[in-house]
């Protein structure tokens, strides 16, 4: 029997309000917004897309809990999420084409190789949660 492909995966975000969350993944990140709603006037849904990368949003009238709020300065889990990109040697810092084609990754970080064998850099959305774009080291 052939097991069925499957083709990704999305974290799903508790976040404070969509359309900030949608804001801040559209214009820092470069997502597109392939959902809002369930209306108009009552956004508290989101699904947000970069190639094959989804990210889930909704407001449920909770606070949003980052992994690293859980982990007791640890730093066991301080991600929510890893989207795998091909890491460059040096994000550009503060550029249209950054926030257009790549990441507005202000600052404009090196990555950096971790204890996990892997390299990338973080970047923290609007509600806290922690995002790791990167790939393997080898």
């Amino acid at each position: 029997m052939t097991r069925p492909e499957i083709t990704g995966i999305a974290p799903f975000f508790i976040v404070r309000h969509v359309p900030t969350a949608l804001a801040f993944y559209r214009d820092r990140l470069g997502f597109e917004i392939a959902f809002q709603g369930p209306e108009p006037d009552d956004i508290f849904f989101g699904i947000v897309k970069r190639v094959a990368a989804t990210i889930i949003l909704e407001a449920i009238g909770v606070e949003p809990t980052p992994n690293y709020t859980r982990d007791v300065k640890k730093g066991w889990a301080r991600w929510d999420a890893y989207p795998t990109s091909p890491i460059r040697t040096r994000w550009p810092r503060n550029s249209r084409r950054a926030t257009s084609s790549s990441f507005d990754h202000s600052g404009g970080d090196v990555p950096k190789d971790d204890d996990d064998g892997l390299r990338g850099f973080e970047v923290q959305d609007a509600d806290g949660y922690v995002l790791l774009f990167g790939r393997p080291r080898s």
